[in-house]
């Protein structure tokens, strides 16, 4: 009897064993799958440690390559340089007959457009490159300046953009007064390509404004340029505000006389301030990439002096544990 006792007693010991052993095996294989289906969210903070010295001969590489591309086109810029302001001097004289209909160019700096109509036609003459200073942004912040001012007066304003910049800058703040807009034109551009916008700008109904302002940069010299805007006004009014009465015209109407006189002294004004910002262009062009080489330079000082602070520093701790070594070896 004591015997059959003990023996029952081992048995229901040892089943309480296997069963909490079961017990223990299915909730390790359950953990997981439940952990999987609650989500539990992980900040993970991001830490960014010292650039190696491979990445700081990298940068230093680039940094060098970018002087490269900004000093071959500095001399790029200088070279087409010399070639526009040449055009330039050629253009003066063959537009000097212009100031005696329309007067002098006047500054946009400080300008109260006063002087101008009651309805406009702005006409911002901008690039379609970039890498040039501020250029275009000069032109375009004028135009805006004009534009605010004009409306304060109680006149109006329309615009017709020459190139790219100008009509990706204006477009954000004044795109329901553009009309229309000339992009791809090649820069310093001839004669016929003034032709051709004079064109568009009578068939966007030049002749039925007021009158029409070229806003253009002005070149001085190969550090200076000046922004300044043309008035351009149509031919047209009755009685002693009738255009060249002195004049007797044979055997067309002096109307048509007129409209085509009009046409050319619009296409000789955008000739002449497309040779005088193409200079400006190159000017600010050259300067602004003499300027990038300068400040490529000063970079791959800075990036080489924190290369070789970097090597030093490595080089002193294997020098560090070179000894330590030597030392650990000695005690032994």
């Amino acid at each position: 009897a004591d015997v059959s006792i003990s023996s029952s007693c081992i048995l229901t010991v040892r089943n309480g064993l296997i069963l909490t052993m079961a017990l223990r095996l299915v909730a390790t294989r359950a953990a997981p799958r439940a952990l999987s289906q609650v989500s539990i969210p992980v900040t993970q903070t991001q830490t960014r440690g010292m650039a190696t010295e491979k990445q700081i001969w990298n940068q230093i590489q680039s940094t060098k390559n970018i002087r490269k591309i900004t000093a071959s086109m500095k001399m790029v810029s200088a070279a087409k340089l010399k070639g526009d302001e040449n055009r330039l001097t050629a253009a003066i004289p063959f537009n000097q007959w212009t100031t005696v209909v329309n007067g002098e160019p006047t500054l946009v700096a400080d300008a109260t457009y006063e002087e101008l109509p009651q309805k406009c036609l702005l006409v911002p003459m901008t690039s379609d490159k970039g890498l040039c200073g501020g250029v275009n942004s000069f032109i375009t912040r004028g135009v805006r300046n004009c534009v605010s001012k004009l409306h304060a007066q109680g006149k109006e304003a329309d615009i017709v953009v020459i190139g790219d910049k100008g009509r990706a800058q204006l477009n954000r703040v004044s795109g329901e007064l553009i009309t229309r807009s000339a992009t791809g034109v090649v820069s310093p551009g001839t004669f016929s390509l003034a032709a051709a916008l004079s064109a568009e700008l009578i068939a966007a109904g030049a002749q039925d404004y007021d009158a029409v302002v070229l806003v253009y940069n002005s070149f001085v010299n190969k550090a200076t340029y000046q922004q300044k805007y043309k008035i351009i006004k149509p031919f047209t009014g009755e009685g002693e505000d009738e255009p060249m009465m002195a004049y007797e015209f044979e055997p067309d109407t002096k109307g048509e006389v007129m409209a085509d006189m009009y046409e050319y002294l619009l296409t000789s004004q955008i000739f002449h301030s497309f040779m005088d910002g193409a200079a400006s262009e190159q000017s600010a062009r050259m300067t602004a990439m003499e300027n990038a080489s300068k400040n490529a330079g000063e970079m791959i000082d800075k990036l080489t002096l924190k290369y070789n602070r970097a090597r030093q520093s490595r080089i002193t701790t294997e020098l560090i544990e070179i000894i330590s070594g030597a030392s650990a070896l000695e005690d032994q």
